[in-house]
């Protein structure tokens, strides 16, 4: 029987065989993307303190920095002038008038929203007006003090759920604005009757014995969009890269979103996701955050266009809105649905 021969391999074969196998070339590590990140030190903020901890961003070939803002109107400027990348907050009158002076931020994913069982804003009532009678439905709030935030905000769209729901309207309550932590003061000195309060001013309040919930956002105006995710111009012109951040964005919040449990942080998770919540905000007593009703938030990042145009009629409609920017040109879900192309929708664990 005729041996088998081996096929004749040409000297430029071999070594370029040889080299490709003995002097593999070095693969060329690309150094990850810096980007700048505005916080408001928030419990909704969770979709970048947990990535990060997690390293889910740097998986993605990015390097978060986050610069914590007073609030997202702080914010506007420093994102318009390329300062910072990303940011994360309400998407107030303000927002739409900047975006008429020019500045184009872009609303991308959801922040927090008032999903069902986790209405993060809340109707509080002085306990006092609820012992004595004077307080039994919102119906009641009529001729009230009520304690606001500042104008222009979501908040304000809270207010109009409230009262719609009894069939009233602004013109029938006084309003004040103050911090939130100057709510529960507020209520302990008989200095407002009523507020429009969030988390954890709302169940503070009521912890202290000031006042009672009389309803929450997600009774009213379900899934209300409350605060968003926003691009910078230049991050919203990289598609790739804005593609990349909602990628670990939307597996950091799905993580988040897995702690809730019967409107509490009561999870299999809701131990870390509380641990790294008093790591890194103002609130360090992890009771309180066992306590209150957490933020909710859509786990595929959608925002919830119907209630932001709700709201952007009542900033037209109060005065604050000096442009005639839409919902619609401000709103950019490209990113979400490139991720979701990806990732793949939801799917509860």
């Amino acid at each position: 029987m005729k041996k088998a021969t081996q096929p004749r391999l040409s000297r430029r074969h071999v070594l370029r065989g040889a080299t490709a196998t003995l002097f593999p070339m070095p693969a060329i590590a690309q150094a990850p993307v810096a980007l700048n990140v505005g916080i408001a030190n928030a419990s909704s903020d969770i979709g970048f303190f947990l990535g990060m901890k997690k390293g889910w961003y740097r998986e993605e070939g990015l390097d978060l920095t986050a610069t914590a803002f007073r609030s997202a109107a702080d914010m506007v400027a420093p994102m318009g002038s390329g300062q910072l990348d990303v940011g994360g907050g309400s998407v107030s009158a303000g927002f739409y008038n900047a975006f008429a002076r020019g500045i184009k931020l872009r609303v991308v994913a959801d922040k927090a929203s008032s999903q069902p069982g986790y209405g993060v804003n809340k109707c509080i009532v002085a306990k006092r007006h609820v012992e004595s009678g004077r307080f039994r439905t919102l119906a009641d709030l009529r001729g009230m003090k009520v304690a606001t935030n500042a104008p222009g905000n979501s908040g304000w769209g809270s207010l109009w759920g409230y009262l719609k729901a009894a069939g009233l309207d602004f013109k029938d309550v006084s309003t004040i604005d103050l911090g939130y932590p100057e709510h529960v003061l507020a209520m302990q000195n008989n200095a407002v009757d009523a507020g429009v309060t969030t988390e954890p001013s709302a169940t503070l309040a009521v912890l202290k014995g000031y006042a009672v919930v009389a309803k929450t956002d997600d009774e009213t105006r379900p899934r209300h969009a409350i605060a968003q995710l926003l691009y910078s111009e230049k991050m919203a012109a990289n598609g790739d890269l804005g593609k990349r951040f909602m990628k670990a964005y939307l597996r950091s919040i799905r993580y988040y979103f897995e702690a809730f449990r019967d409107g509490k942080l009561a999870g299999p998770n809701a131990g870390e996701i509380i641990s790294i919540l008093t790591d890194s905000t103002p609130v360090k007593d992890p009771e309180v955050y066992r306590t209150i009703t957490p933020n909710g938030v859509d786990p595929d990042g959608r925002v919830d266009i119907p209630t932001l145009k709700e709201d952007q009629e009542i900033y037209r409609r109060l005065g604050w809105m000096e442009s005639q920017t839409t919902v619609e040109q401000v709103v950019d879900m490209s990113f979400v649905e490139a991720a979701l192309r990806e990732i793949g929708p939801y799917r509860k664990a």
